[in-house]
C-alpha cells in the first residue's frame, strides 16, 4: 500500500502573514539547508557562484593594495601608503563579510590562489611608478563599484540580506575611489620626477 505524498508546506498570499504554526512547519522543513529558506526565491548556487567572483576581486584588492603599500617610499609616498594600507585591511574585511554570507547560503568560499586572478573583476597589476599604483587602484575601485551596483541591482528584494551587505561594500568602495582620486590630485606639480622615481621596498 502506497503512502500518501507529504503535504505541501503552506505558502501566505502575496501581500499576507503566515501564523505561527506555519512559520514553525516551514523552520523544520528542509532544516540541513540553514539559512537558505522555502522562501528564498533565487537560485542559491548562482548567487554564491557571483559571491565568490566578487571574493576574489576583494582578494585581489588586498594583495595589489599590500603590494603598493610596501614598495611605496618617499616623503609623498610616505602618506600615500597608509592608504593603501588602509584600504588593504578594508578590502580583507569585504572578503570576510563575502565568505560568511557564502556559507550561510550553503556554498564554499573559494580561496583557490591558482584560479583568483581569472575570477576577479579587477586586474592585478604592480605599477612601476607611484602615480600608476594610484591609477591602478582607482580603476580597480570603479570596477568595483559597477560589479556592486549591478549585483545589488539583480538580488533586489529577492535577497534582501545580501543585498544591504553589498550595498555596505559599495558604499566603502566609493569612498575608496574619492580617496584614490584625493590622491592623485593632492600629488606635487613635479609628476615628471615622481614617474622617474625609483620603488624601493619599504623599510
Amino acid at each position: 500500500m502506497s503512502s500518501s505524498p507529504p503535504a505541501a508546506t503552506p505558502r501566505p498570499a502575496p501581500g499576507s502573514l503566515s501564523d505561527v504554526a506555519t512559520l514553525r512547519q516551514r523552520a523544520r522543513a528542509d532544516i540541513d539547508d540553514g539559512a537558505v529558506t522555502d522562501g528564498y526565491s533565487l537560485d542559491a548556487e548562482e548567487v554564491c557562484r557571483l559571491l565568490n567572483e566578487a571574493l576574489a576581486t576583494e582578494l585581489v584588492c588586498v594583495l595589489r593594495y599590500k603590494r603598493h603599500y610596501f614598495m611605496a617610499n618617499g616623503l609623498v609616498g610616505a602618506s600615500v601608503a597608509s592608504e593603501f594600507k588602509e584600504h588593504a585591511d578594508e578590502e580583507q574585511q569585504h572578503a570576510d563579510l563575502l565568505a560568511e554570507r557564502i556559507v550561510q547560503l550553503g556554498g564554499e568560499p573559494d580561496f583557490d590562489p591558482s584560479t583568483l586572478t581569472a575570477r576577479s573583476h579587477a586586474e592585478y597589476v604592480e605599477g612601476a611608478t607611484l602615480i600608476d599604483m594610484i591609477r591602478e587602484n582607482l580603476v580597480a575601485e570603479r570596477i568595483a563599484i559597477d560589479s556592486y551596483r549591478e549585483l545589488a541591482q539583480f538580488l533586489g528584494d529577492r535577497d534582501p540580506t545580501t543585498r544591504r551587505m553589498l550595498e555596505q561594500i559599495l558604499a566603502s568602495e566609493e569612498h575608496h575611489a574619492d580617496d584614490m582620486k584625493d590622491l592623485l590630485e593632492g600629488l606635487p606639480e613635479n609628476l615628471a620626477a615622481l614617474q622617474q622615481q625609483a620603488l624601493k621596498p619599504r623599510r
